[in-house]
């Protein structure tokens, strides 16, 4: 794996943005006094707290392996974008429950023109970083990064539909207009804080490779198969960065230890070169031995152990 301590200056542009989308909000809402501006501010100040998150755990997720975590660090990325979804949720309650206080006493938005186009170029602030960041969180298979930049594009639609909401205010005098648009925008936020949420519990419980990876590996095991070599019990994970591919290759029992170690390196060589940030775990059986395929299922069965003890002398 490369050196990923690079990968924070990304949070750390997070982090300036962030500054500066909730300077110019704030602003706005004390120019303006609209419910909807000061949603958006809000979720600026969020996403502040989300991006010092991200840089915490790109940090830690940078250290390299160690006694305590011999697989590595990455994992924390996804407490990091699990934070983020909760953050978020926060928030979506918070301007909902501003909303509705403002739905039942409505008051007048002042100096529209200003606040328009303090939010506009906030939102330009947002769109520019959160594509870098999401651009770079696929490429490096980063999801603190990716999701972080999709907590700030959703900040981006956030702020369209703010501004759309001012601008009808503007357009036709109804007030009533701009808590209904936050309301609205607290729905959207609560809804991406939900997804972020969900994406993390699935990187938790070591959810299997994305199925393109998994025809990947598929491809490059079919080519031993018409060797004559085959295979069972594969089994994948993801941990940040990190891909995790471990199985049985089965050969007949009269190879060389030689041999088949040689199978084995040149299978591992194979999907390390397909899947780059995969560590892989291969063990080797004869495919004559009935045991062979009795361990298929994650725990194995140890009673079948009991009565098919080797024999081997120490």
């Amino acid at each position: 794996m490369k050196d990923r301590q690079p990968l924070t200056r990304y949070a750390w542009l997070s982090i300036g943005a962030a500054l500066l989308t909730m300077a110019i909000k704030a602003s706005g809402y004390l120019v303006t006094q609209s419910v909807g501006l000061l949603s958006d501010a809000l979720e600026s100040g969020v996403n502040l707290a989300a991006a010092f998150t991200a840089l915490v755990a790109l940090r830690i997720g940078a250290q390299p392996p160690d006694e305590e975590h011999a697989y590595g660090h990455q994992k924390v990325e996804y407490l990091s974008s699990g934070a983020e979804g909760g953050l978020i949720s926060l928030a979506a309650i918070a301007i909902i429950i501003t909303a509705l206080q403002r739905l039942l006493d409505p008051q007048a938005v002042q100096r529209l023109g200003i606040g328009l186009g303090l939010s506009s170029a906030a939102s330009l602030v947002n769109l520019i970083v959160a594509t870098i960041l999401i651009r770079v969180g696929k490429r490096e298979r980063s999801i603190a990064l990716e999701a972080d930049g999709h907590h700030l594009m959703s900040d981006v639609w956030t702020s369209a539909g703010v501004l759309a909401g001012v601008g009808l205010v503007w357009i036709t005098g109804w007030q009533i207009l701009d808590p209904i648009v936050a309301l609205l925008v607290g729905g959207l936020l609560g809804r991406t804080g939900f997804l972020l949420l969900r994406r993390s519990a699935y990187g938790l419980i070591d959810t299997a490779l994305p199925e393109q990876d998994l025809e990947t590996i598929q491809r490059v095991l079919s080519r031993y198969e018409n060797m004559g070599v085959n295979h069972h019990a594969l089994r994948t994970r993801q941990a940040g960065a990190r891909s995790f591919i471990s199985l049985h290759v089965q050969v007949p029992g009269r190879w060389s230890v030689q041999k088949g170690h040689d199978l084995l390196e040149g299978i591992e060589a194979d999907l390390r070169h397909a899947i780059p940030s995969a560590t892989i775990f291969t063990h080797i059986e004869p495919i004559e031995d009935p045991r062979s395929f009795r361990d298929e299922d994650l725990d194995r069965d140890l009673s079948t152990d009991k009565h098919n003890k080797s024999g081997i002398e120490p």
